[in-house]
């Protein structure tokens, strides 16, 4: 596959995830970097998005863990908990996957992704209070 066949795929796949917030940081780096917007269309969606033995929603909750536990990732936290709850994970789903993270990374970091998972779900509309309940 080519470059330019490997940007096409990774647009198609940023579509599904979040097409608006992908895109928002991709442009953020106008002018700096250019070059590090294509590679994460080219490689992160072209390539690792497009493999076949996971589906999206697997994709996301993986990347929404991997960023609770790097910490100090709110900005891509953001994108990808919307591109979670575009691809099928539910709030619920969203929020067990942080607790799940606990006894592994600690509370601070879960704290921080709850916050980030809180104001989407707020600018979304979705109230997660009513819905949730502590099993």
């Amino acid at each position: 596959m080519t470059n330019d066949e490997r940007y096409q795929k990774g647009l198609e796949n940023l579509e599904k995830v979040d097409r608006e917030g992908g895109q928002s940081g991709i442009d953020s780096l106008a002018g700096l970097s250019e070059d590090v917007g294509r590679y994460i269309i080219e490689f992160a969606f072209g390539d690792i998005y497009d493999r076949k033995v996971l589906d999206l929603k697997q994709r996301e909750m993986i990347t929404i863990t991997t960023l609770l536990t790097q910490g100090d990732t709110e900005p891509q936290l953001n994108v990808h908990i919307n591109g979670a709850i575009n691809v099928g994970l539910t709030p619920e789903e969203i929020i067990e996957t942080f607790i799940q993270t606990i006894p592994y990374v600690g509370f601070p970091k879960v704290l921080n992704a709850i916050n980030v998972a809180k104001q989407v779900f707020k600018d979304r509309g979705i109230d997660f209070t009513k819905s949730h309940k502590s099993k």
